[in-house]
């Protein structure tokens, strides 16, 4: 028979790997790779450093498991470990530094995108085309670091706004503002595509 460990819950598992058990990480690895790799692929946008930054990750994660004081949940622990082993790979093709702690603007301060006349649509809420598809995610590889992983988090991982904040290691009210001009420059940079599209979806509320 095959020695297979299992862990039932997310404090055996926790548990298992502060206790150095050789299976835990293994585990860890099953269990969260497939959202984390979505996280780095789509910061990166390259399948390749998406895989070595997921790698660099569960390394960084089971060698620093004892750091994690249970503040917020694992997985979301996880997710900053991920965002910030994409980001690292990040600064070193760009001269300029990518800060989680750079100021943020204020909504009262922040100018709105020219083409948003008349648009009652959420195109992150609908069914998308393949080519739709394919135009939203390169949009979202032209946002700003800063607001691309409030994004990625926020809107397509699911997390909840004071999950992103945790992950992020922002507070609430800047994970909203970031999330928020990252709504609108998506709406502008999808605006040619979009503008003819009747629909009666109307934007969500941030939350």
């Amino acid at each position: 028979m095959n020695d297979v460990k299992t862990y039932d819950t997310e404090e055996e598992l926790l548990a298992a790997l502060k206790a150095g058990d050789r299976y835990a990480c293994a585990e860890l690895v099953r269990r969260y790779s497939p959202k984390l790799y979505r996280v780095t692929l789509r910061i990166l946008g390259s399948e390749d450093e998406a895989e070595e930054a997921l790698q660099e990750a569960f390394i960084s994660a089971c060698n620093k498991i004892s750091s994690f004081r249970g503040d917020s949940q694992l997985g979301t622990w996880l997710y900053r470990v991920a965002t910030n082993a994409a980001l690292m790979r990040l600064r070193k093709r760009k001269e300029d530094h990518v800060s989680l702690d750079a100021p943020v603007e204020t909504e009262e301060g922040t100018e709105l995108p020219r083409n948003l006349a008349d648009w009652r649509f959420d195109p992150y809420r609908v069914v998308l085309s393949g080519e739709l598809r394919e135009i939203l995610e390169q949009a979202i590889q032209k946002l700003p670091d800063t607001l691309r992983v409030v994004f990625v988090l926020r809107e397509l991982e699911g997390l909840s706004t004071l999950e992103t904040a945790q992950a992020l290691g922002i507070s609430e009210s800047a994970t909203k503002v970031r999330l928020h001009r990252a709504r609108m420059a998506l709406r502008e940079l999808l605006a040619p595509y979009l503008a003819d599209v009747d629909s009666r979806w109307e934007y969500p509320t941030v939350a």
